[in-house]
C-alpha cells in the first residue's frame, strides 16, 4: 500500500456525492489538504434523488448547516416516512414511518405487546402508537426541541449540489472545470497519479474520490474493480423521471405506489413535485413506462420524461488502491427507501474516520470495504423484502417477485419474525427494529406468537398501557401545525 502522505485530494465528479464529499473533507479535516473537485458543465448528473432519511441531519450538524437556510435554498419539505400503496395487494396501503412505535421492554419489542392486544381485541392498528405515522396521516409537522419527531427531507438535488458547492468553496475546496479524457496510473503500484482534461491540464493527486456516477470513471474504467450484480434479487433495471407543478400543499411523506412491473415515486417539494417510475424492462418497455407514469401524475409536466438505465449491486471494493468510490460509482440499490444519499454520507464519514493522512494502509482499506459492503447488503435485503413478501399474483412481474429465491440472510429474518415475532437490529444496519416490523406487517407477514414476557401484564394492565401510548400520540399530533403552515413560518423558499 502507498505510505506517502496524502496532501492532495482530487474529487472526480460533482452532483450531490461530489460536493458533499468536498464540503465534508474540506470543513472537517481539510486544514492542511489541497482539495480539488473536477467536473464538467457538459456532463449532467442523474439528480433525481430527492428524498432522504433522518441520518442526514447528523452530517448537516457536523457541517454547521442552518436548517432553515438550507431548506429554503433547496425548496425543501419535511418527510416523516413513506407510504406504500399496492405492495401487499392492489388497493391496500401502509406507512413505513420514522421514529418508534409504542414502547419496548428489555426483552421484547412493542410488537409483542401489540400482538397480544390484537389477540385479546384491545389493540388498534400498529401505526396508532407511532407519533410520526399519525402526524404524516394528519398532514402535520413541526421541529420540536424535546421528544420531537424523527424526520428527514425532500429536496431539489440540483439545488442541494449548488448549496454544498458554496459551502465547500468557503471551506477552501477548489473547483476545476473540465472534461476528463485520460486517467494516469503509476506503472509499478497501479495507483492513480493524475487526470488529464480536454484542455490538456493535468490534475495530480495522492487520493482520488470517484463521484462520476454510473460511469465509474476511476473505480471501474481505470482500476477495473469488480461488481456484484444483484439483479437476480432486484429485477428492476430502469427508471423514468419527470417533474410536475404542485397543485396542492405538500404532504410530509414520500409515496411509493406499486405498478404492474415496478413502482412509482412521488416526492413533494415547495415549488414542484418529483415523480418517477422504477421498472423492469423485461416486463415493461420504456414507452409503456413513460405512458404509465404520465397517466398517473398530477399537475402540468415541467420536464420531458428521462429514462435512466441501471444495474443494482455494489463494487467488490469501495476503496481500491488510492481511490474511494462514493454514490452511484460505488453501487446502486434502487431508491425505494431513499438510501442513496445516506450511503454517500456513510462513505464520507468512514473515510474521515480512516483518513490516510500518513499514507494508505491495508487494514484501513479492508475495514472500510467490510463496513460499506455489509451496510449495502443490509439495505439490499430490506428492499428485497418489499418485493418478495407480497400477496400480489396479478402480473408476471409480481409472480416472479413472490416466488424468486432471496438471500439466506433475509430468509432468516422473515422466518424469525413469522415464527416468533422477533427482530434484532444488526450492527451497521440503518434500519432499526421498528422499520423491519412496520414493513413486514405492512406486507402481510403476521407473527405466529409473541414473547411470553408480555404475559407478565394482565389484560387490564395491557389495555391501560396501550391506551396511554395512543393518548400521548394523539395529544402530540393534535398540537402540531399543518405541514404547509410550518414550512411557511420556518423555511419558505423564494418563488422560482
Amino acid at each position: 500500500m502507498a505510505t506517502q502522505k496524502v496532501k492532495k485530494v482530487v474529487i472526480v465528479g460533482g452532483g450531490t456525492a461530489g460536493w458533499m464529499a468536498a464540503a465534508a473533507v474540506s470543513k472537517l479535516i481539510g486544514k492542511n489538504l489541497d482539495i480539488s473537485l473536477v467536473e464538467s458543465d457538459e456532463i449532467g448528473t442523474v439528480g433525481v434523488g430527492e428524498a432522504t432519511i433522518p441520518t442526514m441531519i447528523t452530517l448537516h450538524q457536523l457541517l454547521g448547516i442552518n436548517e432553515r437556510e438550507f431548506m429554503a435554498a433547496v425548496q425543501g419539505t419535511f418527510k416523516l416516512g413513506i407510504e406504500f400503496a399496492n405492495w401487499k395487494n392492489v388497493g391496500e396501503s401502509y406507512l413505513h414511518s420514522f421514529g418508534f412505535t409504542g414502547e419496548d421492554c428489555w426483552a421484547a419489542g412493542f410488537q409483542h405487546f401489540w400482538l397480544k392486544g390484537k389477540e385479546r381485541g384491545i389493540s388498534g392498528e400498529f401505526g396508532d402508537y407511532c407519533a410520526e405515522l399519525q402526524a404524516a396521516k394528519a398532514n402535520k409537522f413541526a421541529v420540536l426541541q424535546r421528544n420531537g419527531l424523527n424526520y428527514a427531507y425532500h429536496m431539489d438535488a440540483s439545488l442541494y449540489a449548488k448549496y454544498l458547492r458554496k459551502l465547500a468553496e468557503n471551506f477552501g475546496a477548489n473547483r476545476i472545470e473540465g472534461k476528463i479524457v485520460e486517467v494516469g496510473t503509476d506503472h509499478q503500484s497501479g495507483d492513480i497519479t493524475h487526470v488529464t482534461l480536454a484542455s490538456g491540464q493535468k490534475v495530480e493527486g495522492d487520493l482520488f474520490i470517484d463521484c462520476s456516477g454510473f460511469a465509474g470513471l476511476l473505480i471501474d474504467k481505470t482500476l477495473h474493480t469488480g461488481y456484484d450484480d444483484w439483479s437476480h434479487f432486484l429485477p428492476c433495471d430502469s427508471a423514468v423521471a419527470v417533474q410536475t407543478k404542485s397543485i396542492s400543499d405538500p404532504i410530509p411523506y414520500t409515496r411509493a405506489t406499486a405498478r404492474e412491473a415496478g413502482w412509482q415515486w412521488r416526492i413533494p417539494l415547495q415549488s414542484r413535485v418529483g415523480n418517477g417510475m422504477v421498472f423492469c424492462s423485461k416486463y415493461l418497455s420504456d414507452d409503456e413506462a413513460i405512458k404509465t407514469l404520465l397517466s398517473n401524475v398530477e399537475g402540468e409536466t415541467l420536464t420531458e420524461p428521462r429514462v435512466i438505465k441501471f444495474r443494482t449491486g455494489q463494487r467488490r471494493q469501495h476503496w481500491n488502491k488510492n481511490c474511494i468510490a462514493l454514490g452511484l460509482a460505488s453501487g446502486f440499490v434502487e431508491p425505494l427507501e431513499s438510501t442513496s444519499i445516506h450511503m454517500v454520507q456513510r462513505g464520507i464519514i468512514r473515510l474521515l474516520q480512516m483518513f490516510p493522512l500518513d499514507g494508505i494502509r491495508k487494514p484501513d482499506v479492508e475495514e472500510f470495504n467490510t463496513q460499506m459492503r455489509e451496510e449495502f447488503l443490509f439495505i439490499r435485503d430490506f428492499i428485497v423484502l418489499h418485493y418478495h413478501v407480497t400477496e400480489r399474483e396479478d402480473t408476471k412481474f409480481w409472480r416472479h417477485c413472490k416466488t424468486m429465491s432471496i438471500p439466506e440472510s433475509l430468509q432468516h429474518r422473515i422466518d424469525l419474525f413469522k415464527q416468533t415475532g422477533k427482530i434484532f437490529q444488526k450492527a451497521g444496519d440503518v434500519f432499526a427494529e421498528n422499520s423491519w416490523t412496520q414493513v413486514m406487517l405492512g406486507q402481510g407477514l403476521m407473527p405466529e406468537q409473541y414473547h411470553s414476557i408480555v404475559n407478565m401484564m394482565s389484560d387490564e394492565e395491557l389495555q391501560g398501557f396501550l391506551e396511554n401510548i395512543k393518548h400521548n400520540v394523539d395529544r402530540l399530533v393534535e398540537q402540531l401545525p399543518s405541514h404547509q403552515q410550518f414550512i411557511s413560518n420556518y423555511c419558505q423558499a423564494e418563488a422560482m
